[in-house]
């Protein structure tokens, strides 16, 4: 009977894990984790007896779900109010096409950077057959020559607006099947063009692997969509004024002047931000300019939030009852 019972007992006991188990788990930096934590409340996680998140299996499958919808593009602010089943539905692509998609893929790369990453990866790249190869998209009409092309894969670190007209006119030349677009930096404006021409546009990802998953998706027929609820959403704001204020004079007693020096940037980051948002527009382009600029100070602001929290940690400086 006592064994039954201890039995019954460990069967009620769910295994958990650390914040840092639970982000190599899900595939995540613990930094990163943190973040989403902080910002987005992403799980309702137990604690320890020393105060420690604790995540279920369950949970650490929904931050790997999280991971891979982020690496393909999505926003995690938009993400984090979805269930687990809406999530898994997004990643899964069309059931009807998956077979199509399963053997080596024929892609011509643009970006010699990633050309040398698909030949160094070994057994990961096997899956991309790389068919011809360019450095800059105006090269791409000299490799035309009727071959067929799974994937138009084009990796630019810095994506401009040009780019936009430039992809197009590639693939009008090349007639791939999909066309995925990777980046290091780019406005948000230029994403959402791209992605209504039906291309997948996601950030460069750190490994092989995940880049083989993302043409599949793109061949599959699962491209991001391109309305305005994909542009990352961007934090309210962490510091205000008279908490920033509050840290300056905290700061003078210290021989290092970083504290003020960052509250200043901060207040007139977020009065530009704030600006922005209010700024008179003559037009429609004008509105979605002046949308890009609130935006990128947005995310400038929640960046440099980030550099305050841990120089006040660090110096012993006050910090919002709500960081």
């Amino acid at each position: 009977m006592n064994d039954r019972m201890d039995e019954q007992r460990g069967e009620a006991r769910e295994v958990t894990y650390r914040s840092g188990v639970a982000a190599r788990l899900a595939g995540l930096p613990v930094e990163t984790l943190r973040v989403w934590e902080r910002r987005y409340a992403l799980s309702d996680t137990q604690r320890s007896a020393h105060g420690q998140r604790l995540y279920t299996a369950e949970q650490v499958r929904r931050l790997g779900l999280l991971k891979q919808l982020v690496d393909l593009g999505h926003p995690i602010g938009v993400l984090t109010g979805l269930p687990v089943e809406r999530l898994e539905e997004m990643l899964a692509p069309d059931a009807d096409r998956v077979s199509q998609v399963s053997g080596p893929m024929r892609v011509l790369v643009v970006g010699d950077s990633l050309v040398r990453r698909i030949a160094a990866s070994g057994r990961d790249g096997r899956a991309l057959q790389v068919q011809r190869h360019c450095a800059r998209l105006e090269q791409v009409g000299s490799l035309a020559d009727g071959m067929a092309l799974d994937v138009l894969l084009i990796e630019a670190s810095e994506l401009e607006d040009a780019a936009v007209a430039q992809i197009a006119a590639a693939r009008d030349i090349l007639k791939p099947a999909a066309t995925v677009v990777l980046y290091r930096f780019c406005g948000s404006a230029t994403i959402r063009a791209l992605r209504a021409q039906g291309c997948l546009v996601a950030r460069v990802p750190a490994e092989i692997g995940e880049l083989v998953s993302l043409c599949r998706s793109a061949l599959a027929g699962q491209g991001l969509p391109a309305s305005d609820s994909q542009v990352e959403a961007v934090a309210p704001r962490r510091f205000d004024d008279q908490a920033l204020a509050a840290i300056t004079a905290a700061g003078n007693r210290l021989s290092c002047e970083c504290p003020r020096h960052l509250s200043d940037i901060l207040m007139m980051v977020g009065s530009f931000e704030r600006y922005s948002a209010q700024c008179a527009a003559r037009n429609q382009e004008d509105a979605r300019l002046h949308r890009e600029l609130e935006l990128a100070s947005g995310r400038a602001r929640m960046v440099l939030e980030t550099a305050m929290e841990r120089l006040a940690l660090a110096e012993g400086l006050p910090l919002p009852g709500k960081v």
